[in-house]
Order: C-alpha cells, then sequence, then structure tokens
C-alpha cells in the first residue's frame, strides 16, 4: 500500500504540471488584462506596473518563473489586491470554504446514506416513492436557485438566520444547507441503488442463511458494500466543495477562495485564478488517492500491489 501511494504521489506530478500549463497559457490568451481599466492610465504607469509584476518580460520567462515560484511555494502577489499574495488570501479564506465545505459534506453522507438505505430496505412502498421523488426534484434544482430563495424566505422574509456576510455561526446556516441539499440527493440515490443491489448479492443471501440478526445483515454486509459508489462520488465532490463554491460564496457574501477566484477572473487576476486552479487540483488528486484507500478498506476484493 505504501508504494502505491508513493506511486500514486509520483504519477500526480505531471497532471499538476500540465494543468498548470494549460492553465496558465488560456488564462493569458483571454482578451484584457489586470490592468486593462476603463479610464485610460498612463502608459508610462502602465510599464511600470508590468515591470513589477514581471510582465514586461517574453511569456515563456514568464510561464518559467512561475513554475519556479510554484516548485518554491509562492504563488505570486495578487494583481488585484496589492497589499496582499495570493497565499495570504487563501491563508484567510480556505478554512473559511473548508468549515462550508466539510459541514456540507457531512451533512449529505449522514443523511443521504440515511435515507438511501431506508428506501431500499422498503422499497416499491410510501418510503422509498418520497425518498426516490424528493431526491429527483433535488437533483434538478441548482445551487443558483436555491441559495438565492432560501436566503429570501429564512434570511428576509422570516429572520431567522442573517440572509449573508460571514462571522457567527448563524451565518453558516443557510450556506452549508445550500450546498448539502443537493448532496443528501444525489447520496440519497446512489445509496438507494447500491444498496438494492447489494440485498441481492450472495454474501448478503448466505448471511441470511446462517441466521444472523437483521441488523448485522444490513450494517456489515449490506451497507459496506453499497457505500463504494458513494465514495466513489464523494472523492471529487468533496475536493470542490472544500475549495470554495463559486456560487454560494458569491451569493452570500462569504470571503472563500470561491469568491476570491470569481473576483479574481473578473479582474482579470492571473495569480489568484492560478492559484484557485492549483489549489484545487492538489485537493482533487488527494482525494481520489483517499478514495482508492478507502477502497481497499472497504472491499477485500481490491488490493493495490
Amino acid at each position: 500500500m505504501v508504494t502505491y501511494v508513493l506511486r500514486r504521489l509520483l504519477g500526480a506530478v505531471p497532471t499538476l504540471f500540465i494543468i498548470v500549463t494549460i492553465s496558465f497559457f488560456m488564462i493569458r490568451i483571454a482578451p484584457g488584462g489586470p490592468f486593462s481599466l476603463e479610464r485610460p492610465i498612463d502608459p508610462l504607469i502602465i510599464e511600470n506596473l508590468k515591470r513589477s509584476f514581471n510582465m514586461d518580460k517574453p511569456l515563456h520567462e514568464q510561464y518559467l518563473l512561475y513554475l519556479w515560484n510554484l516548485a518554491h511555494g509562492d504563488l505570486g502577489p495578487s494583481f488585484t489586491r496589492r497589499d496582499f499574495t495570493v497565499v495570504d488570501l487563501f491563508r484567510t479564506g480556505l478554512p473559511v470554504s473548508i468549515q462550508i465545505g466539510g459541514l456540507a459534506i457531512l451533512i449529505a453522507l449522514m443523511v443521504g446514506t440515511t435515507l438511501g438505505a431506508l428506501a431500499a430496505l422498503r422499497q416499491n412502498t410510501w418510503v422509498d416513492y418520497m425518498v426516490v421523488g424528493t431526491a429527483t426534484f433535488g437533483i434538478t434544482i441548482p445551487t443558483f436557485v436555491i441559495a438565492p430563495v432560501l436566503s429570501l424566505l429564512f434570511g428576509v422574509m422570516l429572520g431567522w438566520v442573517p440572509a449573508g456576510g460571514w462571522g457567527t455561526w448563524q451565518h453558516m446556516i443557510l450556506p452549508v444547507a445550500t450546498l448539502a441539499l443537493p448532496q443528501i440527493a444525489i447520496v440519497a440515490r446512489l445509496t438507494r441503488g447500491a444498496t438494492i443491489e447489494a440485498l441481492r448479492s450472495n454474501h448478503v443471501r448466505t448471511a441470511r442463511a446462517y441466521g444472523l440478526p437483521p441488523r448485522v445483515v444490513v450494517v456489515v454486509h449490506t451497507l459496506r458494500g453499497a457505500i463504494l459508489p458513494v465514495v466513489s462520488y464523494l472523492g471529487p465532490t468533496a475536493a470542490l466543495l472544500l475549495t470554495g463554491s463559486v456560487v454560494v460564496e458569491t451569493i452570500f457574501g462569504i470571503p472563500g477562495i470561491g469568491r476570491y477566484f470569481v473576483q479574481g477572473a473578473l479582474g482579470r487576476d492571473y495569480t489568484l485564478v492560478m492559484g484557485t486552479v492549483v489549489v484545487i487540483a492538489v485537493f482533487v488528486v488527494v482525494f481520489n488517492l483517499i478514495v482508492d484507500i478507502l477502497y481497499a478498506l472497504l472491499d477485500p476484493r481490491v488490493r493495490y500491489d
């Protein structure tokens, strides 16, 4: 297992290199720039700004310089927030995104697996139909619709929780709910289908034939195999949620890296956008590796030699 993990980590280096390379040149090809403003600026001032950010060099030199700084953990200065570096912004924004995304994942996993397993155990009953219908409806509603509705209903009209902003635990309720609701629906559907399939498998039938208690059959023998599709789905999904939801953080005014990404893209903040891409790519690689390890722990048939 240790050899496999090391091999996967080494194999992730070329992947990250390709992602960084494509992102670096794509953002430079996009029209506009970090110093393109509506009001004209003295050309001398623009030249000084480009020189201070090493943008006066040829593009290939800028690329090599960025790779060198990235290898030393330097994501560069922010073009739009010039008093901060990208690392400074992530040092404050990433914990916020992780709090919201982590709670949403935890709630989705607990509620979704419970509802999905309950629907599978009560297949073709009103419980099953209600869970499937609600989950289907939840999957079809995007977050950019859920967020304004929750904010308007519970934040503005009822006044139960803050409609936006950040500071107290009450400010986390609506963003976490917005992120968790679609994931609950997806996890419930995945769990239901996998549980129904697991209940019909040979090893579950054998466990029942040996006279094991129904709770042991369901929890130990059925859900252990049924959770595998959920683990596969939550791997990349967790990476995206933990690194900030662009829509949710923008609508609720949360100072996470998802909101920084939007502001950086609108302001052509090259280093801020590149830093966000690098962080998301690292999270995706790490969580995919965690999924592979969990597979080996949950399914004894999986072995990494």
